[in-house]
């Protein structure tokens, strides 16, 4: 995520306070758009990374209400997330993950990818599929990405940044003992130390803001 983030809702809430509804009507995006849509997967066609389209989330609305957050999702294309379009507002989710040490697992994610190519993230994160819950994506690409389980999850804040896209980010805890295992979507990870002060020089401004964010 950004720096230059802008915070629609903060945290934290429990996961069953997390609830989203979906709409039946896919989202119709403005002709501009979907050409630039179709532009961004010809460009990873042409250096062979994942160019499969498909529908994914959209941020239609949300609410803060009775202590929770109420998310209105929509059906629209994933390669809009590519655009930079405002309008398009594609919803992520990025769970950051830290081990009973307080330690933040930090992966770089490999050549291959979409997007953040070669550069070092903070636990898992991607696209929410149509008719999932969000907090249902966190943890499944934590499974995915790193095969772990949380021992406890926190949703920590909804954001939104410049080039369109929406962040519902998470924190989770491992218990003790935990093995992370990456995946192939990363070539090489580390547990950095749980002072933010102490992290090594790959650790960007965006990881380190975003980790000073929820500690």
């Amino acid at each position: 995520m950004a720096l230059t983030h802008d915070m629609l809702a903060r945290g934290p809430w429990s996961p069953d306070q997390v609830t989203c509804a979906w709409r039946d009507d896919a989202f119709v995006p403005a002709a501009a758009d979907t050409a630039a849509a179709d532009l961004a997967l010809a460009r990873l066609r042409e250096r062979g990374s994942p160019s499969h389209d498909g529908l994914a989330a959209r941020l239609a609305s949300f609410e803060q209400r009775d202590g929770g957050l109420q998310l209105e999702l929509q059906p629209a294309r994933w390669s809009l997330r590519l655009t930079g379009s405002a309008a398009a507002r594609s919803v992520s989710v990025l769970c950051v993950v830290r081990d009973a040490d307080g330690r933040w697992l930090a992966g770089r994610r490999a050549a291959w990818l979409a997007s953040w190519t070669g550069r070092w993230t903070l636990g898992a994160g991607g696209a929410v599929e149509v008719g999932e819950c969000p907090v249902e994506a966190m943890t499944r690409e934590l499974e995915e990405e790193w095969s772990v389980v949380p021992e406890r999850l926190t949703v920590e804040a909804l954001a939104a940044t410049p080039n369109g896209l929406a962040f519902l980010v998470g924190l989770a805890w491992l218990p003790v003992g935990a093995t992370a295992v990456p995946d192939d979507e990363h070539d090489a990870h580390a547990w950095w130390p749980a002072a933010i002060e102490q992290w090594p020089d790959e650790a960007d401004e965006t990881v380190r803001g975003m980790a000073a964010l929820l500690a």
